[in-house]
């Protein structure tokens, strides 16, 4: 696995791949690896025939008062894990090198990035926008994988693609959850063993939330106030907001249909988590066949 820091020397790696026309996959990440990502990294040497995975603690994506300086680092442990799983290169930049001085474009994804999450963190989605597309400009993969997990800025990055015209597909690939339910997450290091125990309760009030679309409800409103009362009724977590909305829009819908999902935004202790699941009813027809995990983007 080649290691780099620089723009040049990412853009070095990749020229004679690029010549010899080798497809190229790109993993963004903050660190602080985990499985989930390692499922982005192994379906990236699926499809792609060199991988490369960036880790890039990005500032400006958090707001002031959140956990930045906090956030968890461990760069020799992540790229240690990286080249167990087969990477070809690890980038992982400096903020001068992303943001070298004086630079001031930023580039905003519009109303998508200012509802949920990007209205509880406002500029959020903005600095999320802008990493994303400098570094699939630096990189120029020809597919990029991010997970479900954070189901918002999937779609966020969706659109930053299509409206810029990037050539590059996005692929979202499904939650990996630890085998009691909870989404596996970065953050989930701050939780303690108690404050974990509380965090279930959020895969499992979407579980619910699915089970009874399952079982024939459709009203939208009465499976968010379901949602809304098992979150909020378990000690230690403060609900930011448990919403059943279009998978394509994120607008909020009143009758469940095929292409809804359950968003959910707590935060337990010192950690914010999120988590959602697609809401489904009987009369929803299967998923087409093939990888469900294959998107490029809302039409």
């Amino acid at each position: 696995m080649e290691r780099v820091t620089s723009v040049e020397e990412v853009r070095g790696v990749l020229r004679r791949p690029r010549l010899e026309g080798r497809t190229v996959g790109l993993v963004p990440t903050m660190g602080a690896l985990h499985a989930g990502h390692l499922s982005l990294v192994a379906a990236s040497r699926q499809r792609c025939e060199l991988t490369v995975v960036s880790i890039f603690v990005n500032p400006t994506q958090f707001g002031e008062g959140e956990d930045f300086d906090a956030y968890p680092r461990d760069l020799e442990g992540d790229a240690g894990l990286l080249e167990g799983a087969g990477v070809d290169v690890l980038f992982a930049p400096s903020v001068p090198v992303m943001y070298p001085t004086g630079a001031t474009t930023r580039v905003d994804p519009g109303p998508i990035g200012e509802v949920w999450c990007g209205a509880s963190r406002p500029g959020h989605f903005i600095g999320v926008a802008t990493v994303v597309a400098k570094l699939l400009d630096i990189v120029g993969p020809d597919v990029a994988f991010f997970g479900e997990k954070d189901y918002q800025q999937l779609l966020v990055i969706e659109r930053v693609v299509r409206d810029l015209e990037i050539d590059t597909r996005v692929v979202g690939c499904p939650i990996v959850r630890e085998p009691d339910g909870l989404a596996l997450s970065s953050r989930n290091r701050y939780l303690t063993r108690e404050e974990r125990t509380h965090a279930l309760v959020l895969p499992r009030a979407l579980m619910l939330a699915g089970d009874a679309a399952g079982a024939g409800e459709t009203d939208a409103t009465a499976l968010e106030a379901g949602l809304v009362a098992a979150i909020s009724a378990e000690p230690g977590v403060t609900l930011d907001y448990a919403v059943i909305v279009d998978a394509r829009t994120l607008e909020r819908v009143t009758v469940v249909t095929r292409e809804s999902r359950a968003l959910v935004a707590a935060r337990v202790g010192s950690a914010r988590l999120i988590d959602n699941v697609a809401i489904r009813t009987p009369a929803d027809a299967p998923a087409p066949a093939g990888d469900p995990s294959d998107r490029t983007g809302p039409s």
